[in-house]
């Protein structure tokens, strides 16, 4: 201990990074003699353009087993460390960071008919095409963020990560267009050219303008774009990394007009792993400026916020792995206050996130979506959240949900949304959810569970229109694809699908592997609009489903009775897909055992 009093610089950065990797039974007996000035070591480390995913490869080695001695030599030994490998350890999904550099200009050269991928009477238009229509061979695009222009369902926009070429980890922020409710896209670029982005996350507001969050990966800060025209075309509002910001964040704007917070913009991401101190902010004038960052209780990552019809806001997130929490501030409408957080819900999910999952290996098989009802009926204002979780029994995950209806208070019971019988090879993933003017809840993720090789996977939808006490039969909406093929050196297909709903349907962006590259020998990972509703296919009765169970209650593909085809183009001609070939399951990477947490 006496050797922890001594170094100085251990700032509130270094407290939080300790945290997170040991958990308060360990960090507690060492925080009063952990101290130092605020422009000591972990300063450096965590302030713009540092060095921090690296400091995070080396933070990872150490266990709850291990003793603070390690970690003190650790940090004396410092230059020395961060030049080293990087060890496994508690956190674990590897940050976004930098290491190739932009791909040469010739990816768009070669082109092939755009994809357009029929599953009864649902159809998937590829996104990520060519001036021309036509799918670019030899890139990639994943991780799709929509958002819709809730005055002219017509104009549509989806945001993801582009790569060039699957040869290289440089990524950019690319973005398409629709004007005919997703039939056509326009895919005019990205936000800037051969600038290193990821995290994309695009919303709109009331009026109809479309904003889109993007990460600079090198200096772990984001901005905010914004497009007046249906996101043909986007203006920077902050200056390059004027949104502070870090890893996994996400926004969501103020748009009930009665609102104090009317028009503001919120932000949280993963503290300790940001361009400077703080993991919230927010802005008041649309995204130009941001308020100084202030930290969250508890620190929650990979989840998203909303506001409810009040201007209170809403934040869904956890600790990486068992816990989760509704975190609530009443006073981040009031422009005239640095914003606090009130009320802090603990909230059972059924299980723990998964990183490495065997259908996305390199990375999540789902975060946390929160999302507030502002219908003005019965349902207003309840809050839901859903995470695709890997039960506490072990095996596969499942899209499980939970409801509030007064205020974020108390939360009931998780629910499984997934309806086929409970199967531990099973893998239900991306879960995410939207909820439309009219108060029905829209749940759409990936499924394995038609897959012999229980990998394969297909997008299915559910709804509710009682506030999530009941959920429609499951129904399979997409083709099947393998997420094991098109990895851009990155050994996965993102960490989100993303939906958002009007008062007849949703509109989701997804990513899947339908286009096959001959040169390459495999699939492609490519962006897909699909619009699905409950007139979009049969149109069953919700049954309740207050609690988990195991009983099939409808077929597993309830649009089985039609036939599955891709067709390559816009010509009557469809051309069926193969049936993939089954492979075998790849070996699941060990994930460490959570710490418990008070």
């Amino acid at each position: 201990m006496r050797l922890i009093a001594g170094i100085n610089g251990v700032t509130k950065g270094c407290r939080n990074i300790a945290r997170q990797f040991w958990g308060r039974a360990v960090w507690r007996p060492a925080r009063t003699a952990i101290r130092g000035s605020r422009f000591g070591i972990c300063k450096s480390l965590t302030g713009p353009r540092s060095k921090l995913h690296r400091f995070n490869y080396l933070m990872r080695s150490f266990t709850v087993s291990g003793n603070l001695f390690i970690f003190v030599a650790s940090l004396t030994s410092l230059s020395t460390a961060l030049a080293g490998p990087a060890p496994a350890g508690r956190f674990p999904e590897p940050l976004e960071k930098s290491e190739m550099q932009p791909a040469p200009l010739i990816y768009r050269l070669e082109t092939s008919p755009r994809m357009i991928s029929q599953f009864g009477p649902f159809v998937s238009y590829q996104v990520n095409v060519d001036a021309n229509g036509n799918n670019i061979v030899g890139d990639a695009a994943n991780e799709p963020s929509i958002s819709a222009d809730p005055t002219n369902g017509s104009k549509i926009a989806v945001g993801w990560r582009q790569f060039d070429t699957v040869q290289s980890d440089f990524r950019q922020s690319g973005y398409g267009y629709s004007t005919d409710a997703g039939l056509t896209w326009h895919f005019p670029g990205v936000l800037q050219d051969q600038v290193f982005r990821s995290d994309p996350v695009t919303n709109s507001d009331d009026t109809g303008n479309f904003f889109y969050l993007s990460l600079l990966v090198d200096s772990f800060c984001a901005d905010i774009w914004r497009s007046t025209n249906g996101g043909q075309t986007w203006t920077e509002q902050s200056p390059d990394g004027g949104a502070h910001s870090g890893d996994k964040e996400w926004f969501t704007i103020d748009r009930t007009p009665t609102s104090m917070g009317y028009g503001f913009q919120y932000q949280f991401w993963t503290e300790f792993a940001a361009c400077e101190f703080g993991g919230f902010s927010r802005s008041t004038d649309a995204g130009a400026t941001w308020q100084t960052p202030i930290s969250i209780p508890n620190a929650p990552q990979w989840g998203t916020l909303d506001v409810a019809s009040n201007g209170n806001l809403f934040i869904g997130g956890g600790d990486s792995m068992s816990s989760f929490w509704c975190i609530r501030s009443t006073n981040a409408q009031d422009p005239g206050v640095t914003p606090i957080f009130d009320q802090i819900t603990t909230i059972n999910m059924g299980g723990s996130l998964v990183f490495g999952g065997t259908v996305n290996p390199g990375g999540l098989s789902g975060q946390i979506f929160l999302a507030v009802d502002r219908s003005g009926g019965a349902t207003n204002n309840n809050i839901y959240m859903v995470a695709s979780v890997e039960p506490f029994s072990g095996g596969g995950t499942n899209v499980m949900f939970s409801r509030s209806t007064d205020g974020g208070a108390t939360f009931s019971a998780a629910q499984r949304i997934n309806d086929d019988p409970v199967n531990p090879n099973k893998w239900h993933w991306f879960g995410t959810i939207g909820v439309a003017p009219n108060g029905r809840i829209d749940s759409v993720w990936l499924d394995s569970r038609n897959a012999a090789n229980n990998i394969d996977s297909q997008l299915f939808y559910s709804y509710s229109t009682d506030g999530g006490v009941s959920w429609s039969p499951n129904v399979a909406v997409s083709n099947s694809f393998t997420p094991l093929e098109g990895w851009p050196i990155q050994n996965k297909i993102g960490d989100y699908i993303t939906v958002v709903s009007d008062n007849t349907g949703g509109d989701v962006a997804y990513s899947a592997t339908y286009n096959f590259n001959p040169s390459r020998g495999q699939h492609e990972q490519d962006v897909y609009f699909v619009r699905v509703s409950p007139s979009g296919g049969p149109t069953p009765t919700p049954t309740a489903t207050v609690t988990p169970t195991a009983t099939p209650t409808a077929t597993a593909t309830p649009t089985a009775t039609a036939t599955a085809t891709v067709t390559p183009s816009g010509t009557p001609s469809a051309t069926p897909r193969p049936t993939p070939t089954p492979r075998f399951e790849p070996t699941p990477r060990p994930r460490p055992t959570p710490v418990p947490r008070p």
